[in-house]
């Protein structure tokens, strides 16, 4: 792995694993480096290898949980971190939680700090509007910018812990299980979700990207903006949808082509007007 070229991409210099490293680190990668789904509308086929992950990101692209968080977890255990991968569930508001291997979670362990004498974190990169920073793995209410989370034990994983969204994010929360796991476990997840006609990822097109006073995020063609101040708008033309992605989102896509361009952006617009029609 790149890792200098890694931390160029976060605008950081190396440093000794820390709690404020940590946080550095984590707040760096969620305002630079996109959650994305644009590789499932550019019909570019992904792994969930965090290699593979990672090299994309130093190439200035994102991903989803399996893709950052697994490039997260390379870079972090590059840098000499006690990184430790599980199986998570997401669960999106009116559904049950469950283990359901539809994202990643990471937790490091070994840096203990007053509010954290255990020295363990909650580390996700790959929550779209969720964390800016990590959480320590101690149950209680957090804030973060204008949003409040909340930690507490899993009513469906037993030993592990659960994630409660702020009431305004885009899913109600997460669970997992604190049991070691590797990548292999979710390849068919991902699978599905990159291909299934009837994935989210699949019909509407999802780019989020989170600071320390809000969150973007760009469904389709609607942009919208949650935190300190709330809006959204709907991008009719492909020079602003374009825009967007490179100034809002930090993806210039320079390894797309006109015609890939041209292809996406009817892709999207045509999704859109479906979903205009309540198809």
């Amino acid at each position: 792995m790149d890792t200098a070229g890694y931390l160029r991409r976060l605008g950081l210099v190396q440093a000794p694993p820390s709690a404020a490293a940590l946080r550095a680190l984590h707040a760096a990668h969620v305002e630079r480096v996109a959650y994305e789904t644009l590789q499932i509308w550019l019909d570019r086929p992904t792994t969930v290898d965090p290699l593979e992950a990672a090299a994309r990101v130093v190439g200035g692209r994102g991903g989803y949980c399996y893709h950052l968080n697994g490039a997260f977890s390379a870079l972090a255990t590059a840098l000499g971190y006690q990184v430790t991968r599980h199986v998570g569930g997401v669960q999106l508001r009116g559904g049950e939680p469950g283990i359901t291997a539809n994202h990643l979670v990471l937790t490091v362990r070994g840096l203990p700090e007053e509010a954290n004498p255990g020295g363990a974190w909650l580390v996700d990169v790959g929550l779209g509007d969720a964390l800016h920073e990590p959480l320590p793995l101690v149950a209680g209410s957090y804030e973060q910018g204008p949003f409040r989370y909340g930690l507490r034990p899993s009513e469906v994983a037993p030993g592990g812990w659960r994630f409660d969204h702020d009431p305004v994010g885009a899913f109600a929360g997460l669970d997992f299980g604190l049991a070691p796991t590797d990548m292999s476990a979710f390849t068919a997840m991902h699978e599905q979700l990159s291909t299934s006609p009837t994935s989210g990822f699949v019909r509407v097109l999802s780019v989020q990207r989170r600071d320390a006073k809000g969150a973007d995020s760009l469904r389709g063609l609607v942009l919208s903006r949650v935190g300190t101040w709330s809006d959204s708008i709907t991008l009719d033309r492909a020079d602003d949808f374009y825009a967007a992605l490179a100034d809002i989102f930090r993806l210039p896509l320079d390894d797309v082509g006109a015609k890939d361009r041209d292809t996406l952006w009817r892709k999207v617009h045509t999704a859109h007007e479906r979903w205009l029609a309540g198809g």
